[in-house]
């Protein structure tokens, strides 16, 4: 029992790790470059659900909507979704677009500047203390075979797996979508064929921060603490995660941020926690070490622009 336990704690950790990886892995896959301001793209919005949800339940209290939880919940993860996808498309303009001709390594300099300038920001705003995300979901208690399950991990990792089978859909069934995977296949020759590469490029950060922000807010719901450095720990391991899938998969980088998820859940079982990232990570480069380009790369892809 202890086993399945495990997996279902591991479910909702690698929901995490495969929400933010998924943006980390669209942005590379059209543009060859790394977003590494996305773990705090992520930070922000938790920040922002944070501040969606304390608005709607203070307005709840007060009397001034009627608004049940659930509604309460849907709609700080769509808000919050919605107003952190503008954030990363602020992001593009800003260090990313007048770098596009430069260096690979400008690139990822200035996504460094900006994440340690929406760090500052948010202690600015808020302050250096912790703050703790409201209770959106009465926490309710089931027990199936003596797996203990909590109604929260159901809806984040239930609702995970639908916004990963929505961007599926979007990238593979939309216009949008096939200009995207086009941009991945070719970022040189697709945009000379009269592909938008700034509208698709917006399109990309905002649909990965998008995701992001999701993820923020379901941390908040099974861990609510939230503060100003979390994007760093759980940002740079779903970059691991993106890299593990492979350049540009949507797939790879959310089997990739699941396996991440299982390793460290397992690993902190069999052995001392203090080893689970020595031993999650020795595991992923050895893995990285037989299959180079991760496990839906392509060697073609990885030659474009280096």
């Amino acid at each position: 029992m202890i086993f399945f336990q495990n997996l279902v704690n591991a479910l909702q950790l690698g929901s995490f790790y495969a929400l933010i990886a998924l943006g980390y892995s669209m942005v590379y896959g059209v543009l060859m470059l790394f977003n590494f301001a996305h773990g705090d793209v992520f930070m922000v919005g938790a920040y922002i659900g944070f501040l969606v949800s304390t608005g709607l339940l203070t307005l709840a209290n007060l009397g001034a909507v009627a608004l049940p939880t659930w509604l309460i919940l849907a709609l700080t993860i769509i808000l919050a979704m919605f107003l952190t996808s503008f954030v990363g498309m602020l992001v593009e303009r800003v260090g990313y677009r007048p770098l596009r001709g430069a260096p690979r390594a400008s690139a990822a300099i200035s996504g460094l500047m900006i994440g340690i300038f929406l760090e500052t920001f948010v202690l600015w705003l808020g302050g250096p203390k912790r703050r703790s995300f409201p209770a959106l979901i009465e926490s309710t208690t089931y027990e199936l075979g003596g797996v203990i399950v909590t109604n929260k991990k159901i809806v984040i990792v239930l609702v995970s797996m639908l916004l990963m089978l929505a961007l599926h859909l979007f990238v593979r069934r939309t216009k949008w979508g096939m200009a995207m995977r086009a941009m991945a296949y070719d970022y040189v020759v697709v945009p000379l064929m009269g592909v938008p590469l700034n509208t698709i490029a917006a399109l990309t950060f905002g649909l990965g921060s998008a995701l992001a922000a999701a993820a923020g807010v379901f941390f908040g719901i099974a861990y609510p603490v939230l503060d100003p450095y979390m994007g760093i720990r759980y940002g740079w391991k779903a970059f691991v995660a993106a890299i593990l899938g492979g350049r540009g998969s949507v797939l790879g980088a959310a089997l990739a941020g699941f396996m991440l998820g299982f390793i460290e859940i397992f690993v902190a079982w069999i052995f001392p926690s203090t080893w689970r990232d020595l031993i999650a990570y020795s595991i992923i480069l050895l893995i990285l070490t037989l299959r180079p380009h991760g496990f839906f790369g392509e060697p073609y892809s990885a030659q474009l622009r280096l």
